[in-house]
């Protein structure tokens, strides 16, 4: 078969019809993954963005599952699920996922997300900024995106407010004794923790070190401590453990490694995790409003935060943050899923 029989081939076949397809376009935040899905997946009921994240978990998991893990994905990648927008005036809600499920806020998918919404024409794009409203599980956040001759620059957007918990608290970990962390929300819940507990650096040979870590961190907390939302029980969970060192470069603040889910490393800074060091830091009287700090990831990459304004929220003082940071497509895909394939649902090793 000749090389253009064969192209022509390819382009005119078609899956069987019981076949079920979706389509989506994949993209990175500061080296972090998103994979986009913009068609195939089923309807999701609700008038919150918490009540579909309830239906996903309960009816829709394996195909998660499907499009996450391997072989289509792999145990780092991160998805969302696009969805009709919640609250008046909103452009668009999302739902993001992970190796474990369903987490309620997300930094570099925001910005993946209004990259890819911009780029494609999901939406329109007006300069020299465009401004989006996206409902997440944890709230509304604000998206503001530079844009110049039509291209795309950097996206920041203006988080849930985020607020302190605990500081300088303690627990016992098991392979380690006494650990000194922080507990912040910043659309989720992080243990932060000064990685030179452990003699870390937070880099890219240190790995397996700072799962293994992070992870009996978790471990101890889920069992000795309790998480309370004040407004609402969904969000009532620890996320991950953030791993803050000092940076590679010295004009940096410092750098971020967040661990969260089944042990899925952030290769981003962590948008959501930056929301509560400001929060953090603010209480502790080291930062004050709009002040910028940049921050850097396991890989190098960074992104900006500074706190925009201060509100309180549940009867505790918190922080509006703001994060910035540029994102990139990177592929755009139809995945097919045969019903008599035994691995269609996907594994994990």
């Amino acid at each position: 078969m000749s090389e253009s029989s064969l192209r022509e081939s390819l382009k005119t076949w078609q899956p069987p019809s019981h076949w079920q397809r979706l389509t989506a376009i994949d993209a990175h935040t500061a080296g972090e993954p998103l994979r986009v899905i913009v068609s195939g997946w089923p309807e999701m009921p609700g008038d919150t963005i918490l009540d579909r994240r309830r239906h996903a978990r309960m009816h829709l998991d394996p195909l998660r599952q499907t499009l996450l893990w391997e072989p289509r994905g792999h145990r780092e990648m991160y998805g969302c699920i696009l969805t009709p927008p919640v609250n008046p005036g909103s452009d668009l809600g999302v739902l993001f996922m992970h190796n474990e499920g369903y987490s309620t806020m997300c930094g570099h998918g925001i910005i993946a997300i209004a990259k890819v919404a911009l780029q494609t024409g999901l939406l329109p794009v007006h300069e020299p900024e465009t401004r989006l409203y996206i409902d997440t599980p944890a709230g509304t956040v604000t998206v503001h995106a530079a844009v110049s001759q039509g291209r795309i620059g950097t996206i920041r957007f203006e988080n849930v407010p985020s607020f302190v918990v605990d500081l300088d608290a303690v627990i016992e970990v098991p392979e380690w004794g006494d650990v000194t962390f922080d507990l912040a929300f910043g659309g989720a819940y992080y243990l932060y923790v000064d990685a030179n507990q452990f003699n870390l650096r937070c880099t890219p040979d240190e790995y397996t070190d700072l799962v293994d870590i992070a992870m009996s961190i978790k471990e101890a907390f889920i069992v000795q401590k309790e998480i309370r939302h004040p407004g609402s029980n969904d969000l009532s969970f620890l996320y991950g453990v953030l791993f803050i060192a000092p940076p590679q470069q010295p004009h940096h603040h410092s750098r971020n490694v967040c661990v969260f889910a089944d042990g899925q490393v952030d290769r981003s800074p962590t948008g959501t995790g930056i929301s509560g060091r400001l929060a953090i830091h603010h209480a502790r009287e080291e930062i004050g409003i709009d002040q910028a700090i940049v921050v850097e990831s396991l890989i190098g990459t960074t992104f900006t935060g500074r706190i925009k304004t201060l509100t309180q929220f549940g009867g505790r003082a918190a922080v509006i943050p703001e994060i910035a940071g540029t994102a990139h497509i990177t592929g755009r895909h139809e995945f097919l899923i045969d019903p008599d394939d035994p691995l269609r649902h996907g594994f994990l090793i």
